[in-house]
C-alpha cells in the first residue's frame, strides 16, 4: 500500500514537473515573439526616422548652398565694384603722373636755359671782379701815398678809433643803467638795511681770549712752577697749554692754539690759585673739574643761543659747535655773539622781504659754525662749517649758505645773500672790530696804492677809517663816461688784492676849472 502510493506520488511528481516545464516553454515562446515584434516595430521607426532625418539634411544643404551661392555673388560683385574704382583711380593717376613728367620736362627745359644764363653771368662777374681787384689796389695805392700810413696802420687806427667809440658808448650805457637801477634798488636796499639795524641793536661783546693771569704776587710763581718744574709740568700736560713765565711782574701767559683748553687753563689756574694747595694730583682733579664746567657752559650757551633765535630742531652735537663759539674772537669780536646778530639782521631783512624768517635765522646763527674746528681743520671756515652743518642733518639751503657768506663757492638764492648782508653788517658796524694800528695803516695805503696805480688818476685818499676811498683824475685824460669805467676796475682790483671786512665805496671825482686872471 506505502509502495503504490509512493509510486503515485512519483507519477504525480513527473507529471507536474513536465507541465511545469511545458508551461514554462509556452511563456518562453511568447515572450520571445513579444520581443521579435517589438524590435521590428523599432527597427521601422528607427528607418522611418532616418528617412526623415535625411530629408531634412538634404533640404537644410540646399539651403546652405543657396545661401552661400547667394553671399558668393554678392561678394563677387562687390569685389568687381572695387576693382573697377581702383581701375578708375589707377587711371586717373596715371594721366596726373603723365602731366607731371611733362612739366618736369619743361621745368627741366628751364633749369637748363637758367644754368647757361648763370654761367654766362658768372663769367662776366669774373672778369668783373677782376677789374674791381685791380681798381681797390689802384685806390689802395693811391690812399697809402696820400695819407702815408700802410693798410695795417690804417686798419689799427680804425680799430682804435671804433674800440674808443665803443667804450665810450658802453660806459654811457653802464652809467645810465646804474643810475636808474639805483634809484629804486638803493632806496629799497638803504630802507631795508636802516629797518634792520634800527630793530635790531644789541651790545658789542668786544673782547679777547684772556691769555694773561694776574698773580697775588711773584712768590706764587714758584709754587706754580713747583720742586723741579713738576707743578708746571702737570698743568701744561693736563691743559695742553704752554705756560710761560717770565719777568713780567705778578704775571703768567698762557700760550695755545685752542681757545676752550686756553680758558680751561685759566680757570684751574685761577682755581688753584685761590685754593693755596699746588701738586700734581690736585692739579688733575681741578683741570678735569673745570673741563666739565667748561663743556657744560658750552652746551648751555648753544641751547641759549638757538633759544633766542627761536631756531629748533638743531641737532645736539652742532649745539656744542655753536656754544664753542663763544671762547672765539674774530678781530676782537666774540664770534658767538657776532653769529646772533647776524642770525637776527637776517630774520629782519628776510621778514621785510616775504621770506622765511625762522630759516634766515638759522642760517645767520650757523654761518660761522667752522671757526669752531678751523684750528684743527685745514681749509676756508665757510666750507669747513658747510661740511659741519651737511653732516649734521641741516637742508641743502643751509649748507649752501654757510658756505657762500665768504663767497667760496657761488650764491644760488637769496638767502645767501641775505647772510653775506647781515654778516658785513655785523662786522661793519663801528666798534664791532678792532685792528692794530700796524695793520690800518697798511691797508689804507694799499687802498691809495691800488687807486694810484691806474692811468690818468692823479690822486687818491683813504677816508672814513678805510670804508670810502675818494680818487681824483685828471680831467684832461678822463671823461665823465671813462670815470665810470675807472670806478669799476678800481673795485675790481680791491676786491681780488685785499681782504677786508664789510665793503668798501669808491668815489672817483673829476672837475674841470678854468682860472683866467685880471689884469690892469
Amino acid at each position: 500500500m506505502n509502495g503504490y502510493a509512493i509510486g503515485l506520488a512519483l507519477i504525480g511528481f513527473v507529471v507536474g514537473f513536465g507541465l511545469a516545464f511545458w508551461f514554462k516553454m509556452m511563456v518562453d515562446r511568447q515572450k520571445a515573439d513579444a520581443a521579435r515584434t517589438e524590435a521590428d516595430l523599432i527597427v521601422q521607426e528607427s528607418k522611418a526616422k532616418a528617412d526623415a532625418l535625411i530629408k531634412e539634411a538634404s533640404l537644410e544643404a540646399k539651403d546652405r548652398l543657396l545661401k552661400m551661392k547667394s553671399e558668393f555673388d554678392n561678394e563677387t560683385k562687390e569685389t568687381r565694384a572695387e576693382l573697377k574704382k581702383q581701375e578708375k583711380r589707377l587711371f586717373q593717376k596715371e594721366e596726373n603722373i603723365d602731366k607731371k613728367i611733362e612739366l618736369f620736362e619743361q621745368k627741366e627745359k628751364e633749369i637748363g636755359q637758367l644754368e647757361k644764363d648763370l654761367e654766362r653771368r658768372s663769367e662776366e662777374l669774373a672778369g668783373k671782379e677782376t677789374e674791381y681787384h685791380s681798381l681797390i689796389s689802384q685806390q689802395r695805392e693811391q690812399l697809402e701815398r696820400i695819407s702815408a700810413l700802410t693798410a695795417e696802420q690804417a686798419k689799427e687806427l680804425l680799430l682804435r678809433a671804433m674800440e674808443n667809440e665803443a667804450r665810450y658808448e658802453g660806459a654811457k650805457i653802464i652809467k645810465r643803467i646804474e643810475n636808474e637801477a639805483k634809484e629804486e634798488a638803493d632806496k629799497k636796499a638803504k630802507k631795508i638795511l636802516a629797518t634792520a639795524i634800527q630793530r635790531y641793536a644789541a651790545d658789542y661783546v668786544a673782547e679777547r681770549t684772556v691769555t694773561v693771569v694776574q698773580l697775588p704776587s711773584d712768590e706764587m710763581k714758584g709754587r706754580i712752577i713747583g720742586r723741579e718744574g713738576r707743578n708746571i709740568r702737570a698743568l701744561e700736560a693736563a691743559t695742553g697749554i704752554d705756560l710761560i713765565i717770565d719777568d713780567t711782574p705778578e704775571a703768567v701767559i698762557l700760550s695755545g692754539f685752542n681757545p676752550i683748553r686756553r680758558e680751561v687753563a685759566r680757570q684751574s689756574l685761577m682755581k688753584l690759585i685761590a685754593d693755596g694747595r699746588i701738586h700734581p694730583a690736585r692739579i688733575e682733579d681741578v683741570v678735569k673739574k673745570v673741563s666739565l664746567e667748561i663743556d657744560t657752559a658750552i652746551k648751555e650757551a648753544g641751547e641759549q643761543a638757538a633759544f633766542d633765535l627761536g631756531v629748533h630742531g638743531i641737532n645736539p652735537e652742532l649745539i656744542k659747535y655753536i656754544g664753542q663759539l663763544k671762547y672765539r674772537t674774530s678781530y676782537s669780536q666774540n664770534v658767538l655773539q657776532h653769529s646772533i646778530e647776524v642770525g637776527f639782521l637776517c630774520g629782519i631783512m628776510a621778514a621785510e622781504l616775504g621770506l622765511k624768517e625762522k630759516l634766515a635765522r638759522r642760517m645767520g646763527l650757523l654761518h660761522d659754525i667752522g671757526k669752531g674746528i678751523d684750528h684743527e681743520v685745514e681749509g676756508p671756515h665757510a666750507l669747513i662749517g658747510s661740511r659741519l652743518a651737511k653732516k649734521f642733518g641741516e637742508s641743502a639751503q643751509v649748507v649752501n649758505a654757510i658756505a657762500a657768506h665768504h663767497e667760496d663757492v657761488p650764491p644760488t638764492t637769496v638767502y645767501d645773500v641775505l647772510v653775506q648782508a647781515a654778516d658785513g653788517l655785523s662786522g661793519a658796524r663801528p666798534g664791532a672790530r678792532k685792528e692794530l694800528l700796524e695793520n690800518y695803516i697798511k691797508r689804507l695805503e694799499e687802498l691809495e696804492a691800488i687807486a694810484n696805480s691806474f692811468k690818468g688818476v692823479d690822486s687818491a685818499y683813504a677816508i672814513q677809517a678805510g670804508r670810502e676811498l675818494r680818487v681824483i683824475v685828471e680831467s684832461d685824460k678822463i671823461n665823465d663816461d671813462e670815470a665810470v669805467l675807472v670806478s669799476r676796475d678800481i673795485v675790481k682790483k680791491i676786491e681780488e688784492v685785499l681782504t677786508f671786512p664789510g665793503q668798501i665805496k669808491v668815489t672817483v671825482i673829476r672837475e674841470t676849472r678854468a682860472v683866467e686872471y685880471a689884469n690892469k
